[in-house]
């Protein structure tokens, strides 16, 4: 994986053999998963183990009574005493999960580490010495795979992590396999929000850690969202954005540090405040300074922004919280539409050619589900900069969809890496008046 979330979601789309399935899922919403509440593996009881297995996106395993962790051998033994088997030792239950929610992406899955579950009766004469005594659950997952990728990171394993854990009101231990210390700083605020104890490296610390309840593996509903009819008390996609805000808070008012700066903030925020993610290399705006110029004319304050893989999330956060507009070009940084406040900001998405299915699934409509007033631009053929390398009829501008069907490497290499956009700027101008209009009349409604 790269610094573009369609390296490893768009492969799905045109070379991987669950495709039509995974469209479907797309289509029907939840088809392609369940919820904690629902009825298989809802109830467990003391002493057993119980694999749901039954959807796309992931397998998710339940243990309940005397478990223990045993990290050299990879495995989570489950003790009982309940007769079954012909001996005493005998393994009652075996099962294998690898706990990461791209379960159907064979190529990434097989980079990500298995656990061994392991239910066998009590020996009454071997003592299994803890030693760590946990008296709340444990949700074990991997932060392996696409991690490090934004759009992965908050659809494959964050947002998930809410999913599955939001239950237990924080009291809670994540036991991380592929363990890394940049992504626990990274997303730490969000983590305390989530459990209140540290978390677990599950490689490298070879303690026993003893539980009474132990899931492995994560819920994921679709992307980028959550669906409140699957969840216990009903949360949905705005009720995780409600988290982001107590998360960050109180960071963001450490970033702003004098009421100087606040007064500063505030009173710029009178006009609308528009935010421009840029981007450099393929799929960059090339006429960004004459985007900035247009949307100033429109009546926008305009801020643009250059995130850094090593730009602290909080300051991202801040940006766009405190924005009214968004406007970026399709790619993996249109994740952070989560940063903006629902029911009052605009997400412009830019949509090259050759990207229309990605664009809409993976953001558009996880834009709309959150409450934000998606615009997408989808670009004529002459504002690409392949229009000055093929002819005019060439399929690689009027069908771009037969160029995806031959393959992801297709896809890549001419849609991905070798794209740029130049605005018609009289075109886009109007999506820019569309939305001033749209917060402008919210906010006039606001003031009254």
């Amino acid at each position: 994986m790269g610094g573009d979330e369609e390296a490893g979601t768009l492969v799905l789309v045109w070379t991987n053999p669950a495709f039509l399935l995974l469209f479907l899922i797309s289509k029907e919403g939840l088809a392609g998963n369940m919820a904690v509440n629902a009825p298989i593996c809802s109830s467990i009881s003391n002493g057993t183990i119980c694999c749901d297995r039954s959807h796309f996106r992931s397998d998710i395993c339940f243990m309940k009574g005397d478990i223990r962790t045993h990290s050299p051998t990879s495995s989570v033994f489950l003790y009982t005493s309940k007769i079954k088997g012909d001996m005493v030792g005998d393994v009652l239950q075996h099962e294998k999960i690898k706990p990461y929610t791209r379960k159907w992406e064979t190529s990434v899955m097989d980079t990500i580490d298995e656990l061994d579950l392991i239910s066998t009766r009590r020996n009454p004469g071997v003592r299994h010495p803890c030693d760590v005594i946990h008296d709340v659950p444990a949700v074990i997952f991997s932060t392996g795979g696409y991690t490090g990728n934004v759009y992965h990171e908050f659809n494959d394993g964050i947002i998930p992590l809410y999913i599955t854990s939001q239950q237990f009101n924080k009291k809670v231990v994540f036991v991380m396999l592929e363990y890394h210390d940049w992504w626990v700083m990274k997303y730490g605020d969000i983590l305390s929000h989530l459990s209140a104890y540290p978390p677990i490296d599950f490689n490298r610390d070879n303690r026993t850690h003893c539980f009474t309840e132990v899931i492995t593996g994560l819920r994921i509903h679709d992307e980028l969202t959550v669906d409140p009819s699957v969840m216990k008390k009903n949360e949905s996609i705005a009720d995780f954005r409600n988290l982001l805000d107590r998360a960050y808070q109180p960071r963001i008012k450490g970033l702003v540090r004098d009421e100087e700066a606040q007064e500063k903030m505030q009173n710029q925020a009178r006009r609308p405040k528009l935010v421009i993610l840029s981007r450099k290399g393929s799929r960059a705006i090339t006429n960004e300074n004459v985007l900035e110029k247009t949307a100033e004319e429109v009546g926008f304050q305009v801020r643009v922004l250059r995130p850094q893989p090593t730009t602290e999330l909080a300051k991202i956060y801040m940006e766009l919280n405190s924005s009214d507009a968004m406007i970026g070009v399709h790619g993996a940084a249109m994740t952070h539409l989560l940063f903006m406040k629902p029911g009052c900001s605009v997400f412009i998405q830019v949509i090259p050619l050759g990207t229309d299915w990605a664009a809409e699934t993976y953001y558009g409509e996880p834009a709309k589900k959150l409450g934000l007033k998606y615009i997408g631009y989808k670009i004529s053929p002459r504002e690409s900069s392949l229009f000055g390398e093929y002819r005019e009829d060439d399929p690689v501008l009027r069908d771009p969809s037969s160029l995806n069907q031959k393959g992801w490497e297709y896809t890549k290499k001419i849609y991905l890496e070798r794209q740029t956009v130049k605005l018609d700027m009289p075109r886009f101008r109007k999506r820019l008046v569309r939305a001033y209009d749209h917060i402008t009349k919210i906010h006039r409604k606001v003031a009254n």
